[in-house]
């Protein structure tokens, strides 16, 4: 190897598949119900959270502080090898900063190879798409400084459109008032959630009725996509896996994406958004701060 790759288990990837590309994760906490849970990456325990939220659990999620990410890298480095880290956005976490202050500590430490904290702009299986294309540059026998720079300019170019008709969730994280839930459930109004060029979430539209929702992301992909013969489209969901590979298998008979990989949306973007959430990534046009914009 020419170098080592993390990332955080808010990337939404099995742990297996993680090990299998030779990705090292290090783990999110969250509190619920008093106690201090550790993400483990494992979707039948997903399965449990969010049937726990389902029963009025609210979970609490906290950032990584830096100490945590020393504590993780330094048994790595002594692989003696540079490390690529890539992290949750800075635009929805600050755990991104806490990487970033816990390089600058090993380099102030000297005799060690040094950590690039590459800011996703991301989050959920969107950063864990660049973490399986850093490993495959890995593989490749490219360097470090090569696959940051590859990163660093295709991030931008990371897709991806959330939507949900379970407005509750949403309400209690803060990301929707208690008005806008209520009129919105009352309407059956699904927001259509995007990211902004520098990973702040938005919500892109609101369509009246679930199908005619999953309508609109299908003709917004259709504008947005590059290439999907070559790509493989990610299709990650918290807890509704027979509605989003319908989602997913619709989107790969349209567009011709070579192959859909399902996931589960974890425990940091799920303490969030609740129950019911599902989402689309690809590789298409770049993300801009305006968002979507039709013919772009």
């Amino acid at each position: 190897m020419s170098f080592i790759v993390t990332t955080d288990s808010g990337c939404d990837l099995p742990l297996n598949l993680l090990n299998e590309n030779n990705i090292y994760p290090i783990a999110f906490s969250y509190e619920s119900g008093g106690e201090i849970f550790t993400d483990t990456m494992n979707n039948e325990d997903y399965h449990d959270f969010y049937q726990r939220m389902r029963e009025g659990a609210v979970p609490k999620t906290s950032q990584l502080n830096s100490y945590a990410f020393v504590e993780f890298w330094r048994p790595l480095l002594e692989k003696n090898l540079p490390i690529v880290h890539i992290s949750l956005g800075s635009g929805v976490s600050g755990t991104w900063n806490s990487g970033v202050e816990a390089g600058r500590e090993l380099l102030e430490e000297g005799g060690h190879p040094p950590v690039y904290v590459i800011d996703s702009t991301l989050c959920s299986t969107g950063y864990g798409m660049l973490a399986l294309e850093a490993a495959r540059m890995r593989d490749r026998g490219q360097s470090a400084s090569e696959c940051v720079e590859w990163l660093e300019k295709n991030k931008i170019n990371v897709n991806t459109w959330y939507t949900t008709d379970e407005l509750l969730y949403l309400r209690r994280s803060g990301r929707c008032s208690r008005a806008s839930a209520a009129i919105g459930t009352a309407l059956k109004i699904c927001p259509i959630l995007n990211l902004d060029a520098q990973g702040h979430l938005i919500v892109q539209e609101r369509v009246r009725g679930l199908k005619k929702t999953i309508s609109r992301i299908h003709e917004i992909i259709g504008d947005t996509v590059i290439d999907p013969s070559e790509q493989t489209l990610y299709i990650c969901h918290s807890d509704i896996p027979e509605q989003a590979r319908e989602f997913g298998e619709a989107l790969k008979e349209e567009f011709g994406f070579k192959d859909v990989f399902y996931t589960y949306i974890g425990t940091i973007i799920g303490a969030n958004c609740g129950p019911g959430l599902m989402a689309a990534f690809y590789f298409g046009k770049p993300r801009t701060m305006k968002g979507y914009i039709a013919g772009a």
